[in-house]
């Protein structure tokens, strides 16, 4: 994932330090090729201003170099920042807060399929929004087909280690066009090779794109909650968004749009969204070099100065050396001081939200024995209420499900313990459970995270799979089998199982050689098989049916003893077929 790609190196009077600066923050986040470079002064005075990379940050190339924010300005006042999303106040009816249909919907849609599949994450759409609003611009402007590919490649700058990290090429140039460097690619800004490793299928097309939005949406939602993050916890937030990009303007800048965006947003038709450009404001969405966007002209009349070239230092932000973790730093008016911003009324909340900090007591809500058969899901999941002193339900209460004991089950994501946030009712459901092969009781408990309130605990119970029954066997054909004596049958032998007319998988069968089928003794001549040690048996049991319903027996050996032979299938459930077998003496030579 290559985020801010494209941001330009600041240009101001003291271009060497400048230079010296954008080296040390190659070095800083972990640029390949810049990791074991000595620096000096130059890199610790980097790391001073930028958040140190938490450990458990998955950066694997997608945040291998460090580029410039871009300027951050409403649409309305190109160069001014009065209105800056993070600030109190102000209408969402403005340009800034509509995201176009197709863009929007991808967003929805990834947060739902991780929902789904790792609802422990907590991912929020608007999460994505923010990040998709300063990578790209929401993807142009939402500039996307009918199936949410974008219309022209979005792409970073060449990572030829020309002011940016030295990536040499990973895909072929499949993605990016460049077969001798990377470039970042799409929407949500991924490197090739991280996308070798994050790509997802988010419109289920069977393939991955990253130029897709809905692909690449998923992919950056996958990404963001690797590690077992719950993105509910801030610290998680602030890792996950540090690992996309590292750089503390990065993670304020998208703070800032998230903080916007749930405030309210409007949807707008694809195409028609507030696009990127060299003083716009919000990501800076790569185009072709010098092409005019032709919408939302900047103070240059919309001329668009594409991604990775230089600007002046008056038309980028001037870096805060302690930024708060909410707004962008207004930019310099033109006299070179401060724009003034005026003093917000926020605006009070209609309904005082109901908080965490309130719950004293889990109950149980439900059923709290569950059962079901191996390798099937629990019809009901485990789930509790939160309340306070009063007995009033409490909003927003973190709820940790872990699983106890002995048992391969796991919640669905094949986790063993999510963190889900109680709804408006004060409920919590757990997600749901899925029973492995090994059978048995264990518990599910919920536990009020960082509150005192006792556990609730769940008794689940994982009962055998019931043996699978065949009312009727059949010969897959009707060939008479025939072999010599000290031989074996040529034609294999092959049965099917039904139940009720439908093939059965998984029937246990009996193969046996018998004497008689009015006396069915066992046969101490005649045909025989071979067991795992390649001794003469005459009985085979746990045989099982296939998917198919069908079971073809190992080959069928003869003696030195000539005539008729019968041989009995019996199945889990009655069904019986008895089979001839003749064997007969060598033709004289």
């Amino acid at each position: 994932m290559a985020p801010l790609i494209g941001r330009r190196l600041r240009k101001g009077a003291a271009t060497t330090a400048v230079a010296a600066a954008a080296m040390a923050a190659l070095t800083a986040s972990q640029a390949p090729g810049f990791a074991n470079t000595d620096h000096g002064d130059r890199n610790r005075e980097q790391r001073a201003e930028e958040a140190p990379a938490p450990e458990d940050t998955p950066i694997d190339g997608g945040s291998s170099y460090h580029t410039d924010l871009p300027p951050l300005v409403t649409p309305d006042k190109p160069g001014s920042s009065i209105d800056l999303p993070g600030l109190p106040g102000g209408s969402n009816t403005k340009p800034e807060a509509g995201i176009p249909a197709s863009v929007l919907a991808a967003y929805k849609k990834a947060e739902a399929a991780l929902k789904d599949s790792n609802p422990g994450c907590n991912l929020p759409w608007e999460l994505l929004a923010a990040i998709g609003k300063v990578e790209s611009g929401q993807a142009g402007g939402g500039n996307v087909d009918a199936d949410g590919t974008t219309v022209s490649p979005i792409l970073g700058p060449v990572l030829n280690g020309d002011g940016f990290a030295l990536i040499k090429d990973t895909d072929g140039g499949a993605y990016d066009g460049d077969s001798t460097h990377d470039r970042a690619v799409g929407p949500m800004q991924f490197i090739p090779s991280t996308w070798a490793s994050w790509g997802r299928d988010g419109n289920g097309d069977g393939e991955r794109d990253p130029n897709n939005i809905y692909d690449a949406a998923l992919a950056a939602g996958s990404y963001l909650c690797a590690d077992g993050r719950d993105l509910s916890v801030k610290a998680d937030l602030d890792r996950a968004i540090l690992g996309y990009n590292h750089s503390q303007e990065y993670l304020n800048t998208v703070l800032s749009w998230f903080e916007y965006y749930k405030r309210g947003i409007h949807e707008v038709p694809d195409g028609t969204g507030v696009l990127p450009s060299g003083d716009g404001s919000g990501g800076s969405g790569s185009r072709d070099k010098g092409k005019d966007s032709g919408k939302n002209p900047g103070k240059d009349g919309g001329k668009d100065t594409g991604r990775g070239e230089e600007q002046d230092a008056h038309t980028l932000p001037k870096p805060d050396p302690e930024p708060d973790n909410s707004t962008p730093t207004p930019p310099a008016g033109d006299d070179g001081s401060p724009t003034p911003t005026p003093t917000p009324t926020p605006k009070p909340p209609t309904t005082p939200p109901s908080t965490p900090s309130g719950t004293s007591k889990l109950t149980t809500v439900g059923a709290k024995e569950l059962s079901t058969t191996a390798g099937t899901g629990f019809a009901q999941s485990p789930r509790v209420k939160a309340v306070d002193t009063a007995g009033k339900p409490v909003a927003g209460a973190r709820v940790r499900y872990e699983i106890l004991g002995e048992t391969d089950t796991r919640f669905l994501g094949l986790v063993k313990s999510a963190t889900v946030l109680t709804g408006l009712d004060g409920t919590a459901t757990a997600p749901k459970l899925l029973a492995g092969e090994k059978t048995g009781a264990f518990t599910v408990r919920a536990t009020a995270v960082g509150r005192e309130a006792a556990p609730v605990e769940f008794t689940a119970t994982v009962k055998a799979r019931p043996v699978p029954k065949a009312d009727a066997l059949a010969r897959l054909d009707d060939k008479k089998l025939t072999a010599e004596t000290g031989g074996s049958f040529a034609d294999p032998l092959t049965v099917t199982a039904t139940n009720k007319g439908k093939a059965t998988e998984g029937v246990p069968m009996t193969a046996t050689m018998i004497t008689t089928a009015k006396d069915p003794e066992l046969n101490d001549k005649g045909p025989y098989f071979l067991d795992d040690k390649g001794k003469p048996v005459r009985t085979l049991t746990a045989l099982k049916t296939n998917a198919l319903g069908q079971f073809t027996l190992p080959k069928i050996l003869t003696d030195d003893h000539a005539g008729t032979f019968l041989l009995r299938l019996t199945a889990e459930g009655g069904a019986v077929l008895d089979i001839e077998l003749t064997v007969t003496q060598p033709a004289a030579s």
